[in-house]
């Protein structure tokens, strides 16, 4: 099975037409995918499998008055159900952590679950160190929110 992982950039939306399901959380809103795109702060690397995307990795590179060097937070990883286990989640990691190589990062990190099993074992194969403590994160749920279902 040939599997192309490729970084999209501004001129890729299309790509985005044709998602393997269980890819995404949510169906793709296209006005904030070509602005994603368009934002050379935002990473979107993606796996495509015969023309659809299986796999993908979204990830920001951000600057911070206190910090020397860019640092890369990945967002969400995410791999369509009949792909898993196969490497793709992988592959798509690897891209991801070159690119924040490439931009000078200092250190990429992402948050997750310990008992997302799954998680887990892609970052600790990825090369990524767990924290030894438990990680709270805390959602606000903003006004812009309130019109989109939950």
């Amino acid at each position: 099975m040939k599997i192309e992982i490729k970084r999209l950039n501004k001129d890729d939306a299309a790509a985005l037409a044709n998602i393997a399901p269980g890819v995404f959380d949510d169906p793709i809103a296209w006005e904030r995918a070509r602005e994603f795109l368009a934002d050379p702060w935002h990473h979107l690397i993606v796996a495509i499998h015969a023309g659809s995307i299986v796999g993908f990795v979204s990830a920001v590179h951000y600057v911070h008055p206190d910090k020397p060097h860019p640092e890369l937070w990945i967002n969400e990883v995410g791999v369509a159900d009949g792909y898993r286990g196969q490497g793709i989640g992988k592959a798509v990691m690897r891209e991801t952590l070159d690119v924040g190589r490439r931009l000078g990062c200092a250190e990429a990190w992402v948050l997750t679950e310990r008992s997302n099993e799954a998680a887990m074992r892609l970052y600790a194969s990825s090369g990524g160190e767990a924290a030894p403590e438990d990680a709270v994160m805390f959602t606000f749920h903003l006004d812009a929110g309130e019109d989109q279902p939950r």
